[in-house]
């Protein structure tokens, strides 16, 4: 029990990156995937607020099994059914939600909870949210992290929230398990060039990525 969870979290871990896609338009969603599979994003989630999010999870599955493949703004346990029953591997909340960690792991994956404050993060480990997602992160900064991490030094953070590919780097350098970039890596493309000079991008971004296991 709990095998398909266990190996989730661990690949998850591994990678140290999740790519959020959270787009306008469902006919979008698969160029901005085929370029961060391309570009080497093992780990990536469809927000529920992406036009589609179910059939994109769906898609996304059959066609790249072997990328792990999330959903993202999991806000109560009907968007939860949706995104298990669409085959989502993860799924991932902006906020702090027994009832999803419930659903979630009665299905066998995980839940990266996203959680601010010290009351929200014990609120997570209580719930048994697999991964604590620190949300917004970068927009609170590495000041914020290095003072919550004192007495959480034993919870494996994921920071998530103005990231880029310029300053993400240094997050690991302070210690945290991984991070979750959207807009950077995820935006829409709309021509052929677009798509050749974001997977190039989006190369570089795993590169450095690497650099820092």
């Amino acid at each position: 029990m709990f095998q398909r969870r266990t190996e989730f979290v661990q690949r998850i871990k591994q990678h140290k990156l999740v790519a959020i896609i959270r787009l306008s338009e469902q006919g979008e969603v698969q160029t901005t995937i085929d370029c961060l599979v391309e570009g080497g994003v093992k780990v990536l989630e469809i927000t529920s607020n992406t036009p589609g999010f179910a059939e994109e999870i769906s898609s996304a599955r059959e066609q790249y099994p072997a990328i792990l493949i999330g959903a993202g703004t999991i806000l109560n346990t009907l968007l939860a059914e949706q995104a298990i029953e669409a085959g989502a591997q993860f799924l991932v909340t902006p906020n702090v939600s027994k009832n999803i960690v419930d659903c979630a792991h009665n299905a066998d994956i995980p839940v990266l909870m996203g959680a601010l404050t010290p009351t929200e993060i014990v609120a997570a480990i209580n719930a048994n949210a697999d991964i604590i997602k620190l949300f917004p992160g970068g927009e609170l900064g590495l000041e914020y992290y290095r003072g919550i991490k004192g007495p959480f030094d034993q919870v494996d953070f994921f920071a998530v929230g103005g990231l880029g590919i310029d300053n993400f780097q240094a997050w690991f350098e302070e210690g945290i398990a991984g991070v979750g970039i959207g807009n950077a890596l995820t935006k829409a493309i709309h021509t052929e060039q677009e798509k050749v000079d974001h997977i190039a991008f989006v190369k570089r971004f795993v590169a450095k990525l690497e650099e820092t296991k």
